[in-house]
């Protein structure tokens, strides 16, 4: 009966350790390509847009079917600090690069999106901010993998997400 148990065992862990971690290796490094592309699409959407000084439908379509690529779902938070042109009475032209006297006004993912559905594009200009924030938000292989194996990953967590932003460096033009 001893023999038995201990045979019974050692088939168990040689199982766990020639399908099981093995598994949960590949897993984890699909997540880790997955992190690197989402990474890279977001950093070229911010800076294409801080480059050109516009945001048309076209590239935030062509940015969420990059990151959908993946085989994943997201969650896409993007912000856009826009310039107040006339921030005061007592502010001039040449005094708007002094600290404390430029004023934003934000918009965020819904304001955005509602934007370039109804005009096809936003139209930036120097000094304005876009940032993008993407985290997944379906559970990945080795998301239930360490969840069955080490009960460490809640519900709410995420396995990829990428943040990117910066200041529009040129004046996007209406016409082009």
């Amino acid at each position: 009966m001893g023999d038995s148990l201990i045979t019974i065992v050692a088939i168990f862990l040689a199982a766990v350790l020639m399908f099981i971690f093995p598994l949960m290796a590949m897993s984890e490094r699909t997540d880790d390509v997955a992190q690197l592309a989402v990474q890279t699409a977001t950093t070229d959407f911010v800076d294409s847009v801080r480059s050109t000084g516009k945001l048309t439908l076209d590239d935030y379509e062509k940015y969420i079917q990059t990151i959908a690529s993946t085989g994943n779902s997201f969650d896409v938070d993007i912000e856009i600090k826009i310039l107040d042109e006339n921030p005061g009475v007592k502010t001039t032209q040449a005094e708007m690069t002094k600290i404390g006297e430029n004023l934003y006004y934000n918009l965020y993912t819904s304001q955005v999106l509602e934007k370039l559905e109804n005009d096809g594009r936003i139209t930036l200009k120097e000094g304005d901010m876009v940032s993008a924030t993407v985290k997944n938000t379906n559970r990945t292989i080795s998301q239930i993998l360490k969840n069955f194996f080490y009960q460490i990953a809640g519900n709410d967590t995420y396995q990829i997400a990428a943040q990117n932003a910066g200041i529009v460096s040129v004046n996007g033009s209406k016409n082009k």
